[in-house]
């Protein structure tokens, strides 16, 4: 049987499936699809590798399957994605009881879920990630969205899975940049609310990197166990849920200044979550040490933790259309320990602005 653990939402809730060999259980899927189309929305480098393997036990739980393939990457997570989704889901007569099933990573998580969102007014979807950073955080808790010009996820819903099922097996496939954007968030979930499990990653660092299926096991379930907490008790943001954007601020400026694409999520969230300590020891909120002690375990894990050259206005351009943002206010998570994050929304611009012109 499968590890799982709950998002606790009332009528909403659902299960997280956490273990190997589970793109082949078809009765995980037929409680959800059996006498009904599943759509299978994926991308060209996923397809190939397990499209088949998943449409084969969807059929075998009861389902007709319809396959919609996108280009891959951050830079395809826009309107006219969601546009080509849309028109093959109107092509194929797909109807409210069709359900969408989000195979890949985070990209195609939160695209195919804001098209189950809003397709006739919203269709249930599953979430079926191959990625260490969407069974880590992205699949769980609802947020779908596509990418602005103007800014990263501006456009979305909040729309809660059926299921997660997350085959751990899939990461063997994973490039070594896609396994290091994924550790970033394992890295922040320790470092806003669990000491003992930051303390964990630090001693289990090396291997976590060389993907030793036990550790990564552990990683995944607490980052996830953590994860379902904090949503069960803020499932739309309005309060402790912002938490878990530690690091986001910053690395959503990246990713848009940069170019979406240039840095993977969890690399421009790695560089974010250093900047992130290091402005909380400026603010004297944290001992220096234990901030460096933080961009040193990223480092470990060879992520980036030097930001992008960029002019502080173009910074501020960015984050100030943060979603997380107030009365025109730039809201920071930022550290008071290690294990303890905060939201701050009182910071004035110019000391942000003094930090990143340092």
């Amino acid at each position: 049987m499968s590890d799982s653990l709950r998002v606790a939402l009332g009528s909403r809730s659902y299960p997280i499936h956490i273990v190997g060999a589970l793109l082949d259980r078809a009765e995980l899927f037929e409680p959800h699809v059996r006498a009904r189309v599943a759509a299978v929305v994926t991308n060209e480098t996923i397809a190939p590798l397990y499209a088949a393997r998943l449409e084969a036990s969807l059929r075998h739980a009861g389902a007709k399957t319809l396959r919609i393939v996108v280009p891959d990457g951050e830079a395809f997570k826009t309107l006219e994605t969601l546009d080509r989704v849309f028109e093959a889901l109107l092509q194929a007569n797909a109807d409210r009881r069709t359900v969408v099933v989000a195979l890949g990573g985070g990209v195609i998580g939160d695209l195919a879920g804001f098209a189950a969102a809003t397709y006739q007014r919203g269709v249930s979807y599953l979430q079926v990630p191959t990625t260490l950073l969407a069974q880590v955080d992205s699949s769980v808790g609802g947020k779908t969205a596509v990418n602005h010009a103007l800014g990263k996820n501006m456009i979305g819903a909040f729309h809660q899975p059926l299921a997660v099922i997350a085959d751990t097996d899939t990461l063997a496939t994973l490039p070594e940049r896609e396994l290091g954007a994924g550790l970033a968030e394992v890295v922040k979930h320790g470092a806003i609310l669990d000491s003992q499990f930051l303390d964990w990653i630090e001693a289990n660092a090396e291997r976590l990197r060389t993907r030793d299926p036990a550790a990564l096991a552990h990683a995944i379930r607490r980052s996830c166990e953590i994860k379902a907490r904090i949503v069960a008790e803020d499932e739309r943001e309005s309060g402790a849920r912002a938490l878990l954007n530690f690091g986001h601020t910053f690395g959503h400026a990246i990713e848009s200044g940069a170019g979406y694409g240039s840095w993977l999520h969890g690399e421009a969230v790695a560089a974010g979550m250093a900047l992130a300590a290091r402005f909380s020891a400026r603010q004297g909120r944290i001992d220096t040490n234990a901030a460096e002690r933080l961009v040193g375990l990223l480092a470990k894990l060879r992520l980036p933790v030097e930001r992008p050259p960029m002019p502080a206005e173009r910074w501020l351009e960015f984050m100030a259309r943060d979603k997380k943002n107030r009365d025109g206010r730039i809201t920071l998570i930022l550290l008071e320990a290690l294990g303890r994050a905060t939201i701050v929304d009182d910071t004035p611009v110019a000391e942000i602005e003094a930090f990143l012109a340092a």
